[in-house]
């Protein structure tokens, strides 16, 4: 991975391109893509804005229907939001490699029960759907919750182009301080393959909101997490966050 240092020395970073050039295609593929896990597992980020008026009908009918889903392949986490959007249902499935998703998708559309009783009745429920591909970074594992009945922060990053071979060694001190000040746990951070590209989600959990705020007043007091996170928003373009509530049916909860 070039570091940020070869990134702002054109020259050189010109010259490491060149050296990259004449070597693997497995070197080749880590510079288009950007950093990975070393397999094709990837993960299927789709978030629903659902009506309004009939989120609860929404929720009701996921807790009723899930498991013909869920029969097909594995689900992550399932949320709603409760800050920072509101009326969207946010949903993770992982997948081994492409010829796996194509063949769940397949087995979906032709699963009678799973059209007719979900399908079917949630289409009208839903103003807009949206999904990505994202891959776990290769310095992060996806994680679970000490105990059940926390909550979950869902953080977007937009960073510049260029891919973690740009951004990435500042944005893994980023986290790593907020981690080393032990008030949050890592669930997991996904870097896009599919969808805006140079995005980052990363997904925390939290006993509670008064815990998280109480915990992220006390990191940016920390000198520490001051300065890895002011090397990182160099690279930054935008942020946003929601605050999710997992499902009674969402494996991360």
């Amino acid at each position: 991975m070039l570091s940020p240092v070869a990134l702002r020395r054109p020259f050189a970073a010109a010259a490491c391109l060149a050296r990259l050039a004449r070597g693997s295609p497995q070197v080749l593929a880590s510079l288009a893509t950007g950093p990975r896990q070393n397999n094709g597992i990837f993960y299927e980020i789709r978030t629903y804005d659902v009506k309004p008026s009939k989120m609860k009908e929404f929720v009701e009918l996921v807790h009723k229907c899930l498991h013909l889903r869920t029969a097909h392949s594995e689900l992550v986490g399932f949320w709603t939001a409760e800050l920072g959007a509101m009326n969207k249902a946010v949903h993770v499935w992982k997948y081994d490699n492409f010829a796996h998703r194509a063949a769940v998708r397949h087995a979906v559309a032709n699963d009678k029960e799973w059209q007719g009783q979900f399908i079917s009745p949630a289409l009208p429920l839903i103003e807009k759907q949206h999904n990505e591909v994202a891959y776990l970074v290769p310095w992060c594992q996806l994680g679970k919750p000490p105990k059940e009945g926390g909550v979950y922060e869902w953080v977007t990053f937009q960073m510049k182009p260029g891919g973690p071979a740009l951004w990435g060694e500042a944005f893994q001190a980023a986290v790593n301080a907020h981690i080393n000040t032990g008030y949050t746990k890592l669930i997991g951070v996904f870097h896009t393959e599919y969808g805006l590209l140079n995005t980052v989600h990363v997904i925390w959990w939290n006993e509670s909101p008064d815990h998280r705020a109480a915990g992220r007043h006390r990191a940016h007091e920390d000198a520490r997490v001051v300065a890895a996170v002011r090397d990182s928003v160099r690279f930054l373009e935008s942020q946003q966050n929601m605050l999710l509530t997992p499902l009674a049916c969402s494996p991360l909860k």
